[in-house]
């Protein structure tokens, strides 16, 4: 290793980095300026979840390629997020008071993948990254959902329903995008170009507008109300399971930007979901705010570190 590779790997992260922390904080700032409230950013966040996000997603996993995709990649990070589940959930075990076990475990192991693992992804590789990150969402958002469901009813005392569940995540619009997209590939229909100009213009509005509405529900009260319980959720979240994930990956032989994406998804950091999910099953929703205001900040930082260290790795 040499100063100049050095460099060049962290020049190359920050570029990926920076653009994001840039719209977070853009996102902040206009909050603080009140130049977008708090009833912008949930229309603004539904529009993004429920149309624009679904139609870009439904346009790159149409665009890629069934050769670039690696089956064993998506079995990886399936049985990775389980182990991470069962990780977190041993912490907290251990660690943290039985009121806020739940809230922990759902910070501590699901990641805000959809959008901050989406634009991470972007940035590092391109049309690539979106298409294989929008396959690694089709993959997470029903372990997310549904193991955030089980682990905070268990705490919370509610009955388990299997099948509402199971509807709820096959009624998740990213889902639907995802499963539309297959389908129409599968019937060998062509797409007018207008409507995929259309669609494409559409879903370029998801990064950009989901990066502000986050920085604009950023708190500092948040920041402040911060415990020990918190930076635990932390560093497992940004730090421990992304590194032992990740080098599970580079053991089991992924590289280049396979590995890349696995380390991306696997760092991301907590999602805002979670907070909403908490609030409504009886739990911690002070804790869980504290965890995903950490880790988005924290998450710059050591994407940062992760990916100049991953761009250094021999092939």
């Amino acid at each position: 290793m040499n100063s100049p590779s050095l460099w060049a790997s962290m020049g190359q992260a920050l570029d990926v980095t920076l653009p994001v922390c840039l719209l977070i904080a853009l996102g902040a700032v206009l909050r603080w300026r009140a130049l977008i409230d708090a009833a912008f950013i949930a229309t603004a966040s539904r529009l993004v979840f429920t149309l624009s996000m679904p139609v870009m997603i439904f346009f790159d996993v149409l665009a890629i390629h069934p050769d670039a995709v690696n089956p064993a990649l998506l079995i990886y990070f399936a049985v990775g997020t389980l182990a991470s589940l069962a990780l977190v959930w041993l912490w907290g075990c251990w660690r943290v008071t039985a009121a806020n076990r739940a809230t922990f475990i759902q910070g501590a192991f699901r990641g805000n993948g959809a959008v901050l693992g989406l634009a991470f992804a972007t940035g590092m590789y391109g049309h690539y990254g979106v298409s294989l990150g929008a396959l690694l969402i089709a993959v997470l958002i029903p372990l997310y959902n549904g193991l955030s469901v089980v682990v905070l009813s268990i705490y919370s005392g509610q009955r388990l329903n299997v099948l509402r569940i199971a509807g709820k995540v096959l009624r998740n619009p990213l889902i639907i995008g995802v499963l539309a997209a297959l389908l129409w590939r599968l019937a060998g229909i062509g797409m007018p170009r207008w409507i995929a100009s259309a669609g494409n213009t559409l879903g370029d509005l998801t990064l950009p507008l989901a990066l502000l509405c986050i920085g604009g529900s950023l708190s500092l009260a948040e920041l402040r109300n911060s415990g020990r319980e918190t930076i635990e959720a932390t560093l497992l979240k940004i730090v421990i399971l992304p590194l032992l994930l990740t080098f599970g990956g580079w053991l089991y032989g992924f590289r280049h930007a396979e590995l890349g994406m696995l380390f991306l998804y696997f760092a991301a950091p907590s999602a805002t979901a979670g907070f909403v999910m908490a609030k409504a099953m009886g739990g911690n929703g002070e804790l869980a705010a504290s965890i995903i205001a950490f880790t988005t900040l924290g998450a710059m930082l050591t994407v940062s570190i992760g990916l100049s260290i991953l761009t250094l790795l021999p092939g």
